[in-house]
């Protein structure tokens, strides 16, 4: 399996850019999936996932392809894929990664290709490649879904504030 080197991050999710212009060349799309645009960014993997030729890693220069979000299909779709992410624990504390906020963004393309935009609660995490893994799993098993690809993002940073209400019930967290 690849190793997954935190500093090899892509450059964050630029959602208050809204110039989508022909002449930002080499510019992500600055769309969110719920920004009501066609299209939105998501970020490369590929550190996740078996090597062929496992040498040394290189820097990411640029992101994953971005899809086409289909807002229908996302629609239809982002409730399955939800409950499906409900299902996902982190390992250190007992409530779902949904509820703890570490999903960003979810997205779905008209072919059936499942895009999640997810964090972990701090770079160092030592659930950086079961977590993802376990995500991409159970999201590709959902019927409509053809594939998925989840994409860690760093920006903006985690913190407590993106916990349900629930989520903070359970762990004792009163602000």
């Amino acid at each position: 399996m690849g190793i997954l080197n935190l500093n090899d991050v892509p450059p964050p999710l630029n959602v208050n850019d809204t110039d989508n212009d022909a002449s930002d060349t080499g510019k992500a799309p600055a769309a969110s999936v719920n920004s009501g645009t066609p299209t939105s960014p998501m970020f490369d993997t590929t550190a996740l996932t078996d090597k062929a030729n496992a040498g040394p890693v290189a820097p990411m220069a640029e992101s994953a392809t971005p899809i086409e979000v289909d807002e229908a299909k996302t629609l239809e779709l982002k409730p399955k894929i939800v409950d499906q992410i409900a299902t996902v624990f982190d390992p250190e504390i007992p409530v779902n990664i949904y509820e703890l906020g570490l999903i960003y963004d979810i997205g779905v393309d008209a072919t059936g290709l499942a895009v999640i935009q997810m964090t972990l609660t701090a770079p160092g995490c030592p659930a950086a490649i079961t977590l993802p893994a376990e995500v991409q799993g159970k999201v590709k098993s959902i019927d409509g879904v053809r594939d998925a690809r989840v994409d860690l993002i760093w920006e903006p940073p985690w913190d407590k504030d993106r916990m349900t209400d629930a989520a903070k019930l359970q762990l004792g967290i009163f602000d």
